[in-house]
């Protein structure tokens, strides 16, 4: 039951990013926007590493989980510079769910791979 508690949570704070994403994207780029959301999400998620003493994990990760957790930043660098540029030329509306379409992905490529 905690899992969909934090899946609840999730999808409430990910629409949340559509709306400020959209409002904050008057007079910026989306590339310079992303960099920013980036850097306060480093700094967010550093400080919650800190805070409850998980740094100490990083010198655990083998090369194949820093491989992968790698790609999956790539990944997730590639898709939120798209979302921003998405939502630069659309409306929350339009894009929010085709962004959604990740879900039907996932499955697919997780059946791939």
């Amino acid at each position: 039951m905690e899992w969909l508690i934090y899946a609840l949570l999730s999808a409430i704070t990910a629409a949340l990013v559509a709306i400020f994403g959209k409002m904050g994207l008057q007079g910026i780029d989306s590339i310079t926007a992303s960099g920013i959301r980036a850097g306060i999400m480093f700094a967010v998620i550093a400080a919650l590493m800190l805070f409850t003493g998980k740094m100490h994990n990083l010198g655990t990760l083998d090369s194949k989980s820093l491989f992968y957790i790698s790609l999956g930043g790539l990944a997730g660098a590639a898709s939120w510079i798209f979302y921003f540029l998405a939502l630069h030329y659309g409306k929350v509306s339009q894009v929010a769910p085709i962004d959604r379409l990740s879900v039907v992905f996932a499955v697919i490529f997780a059946a791939l791979f």
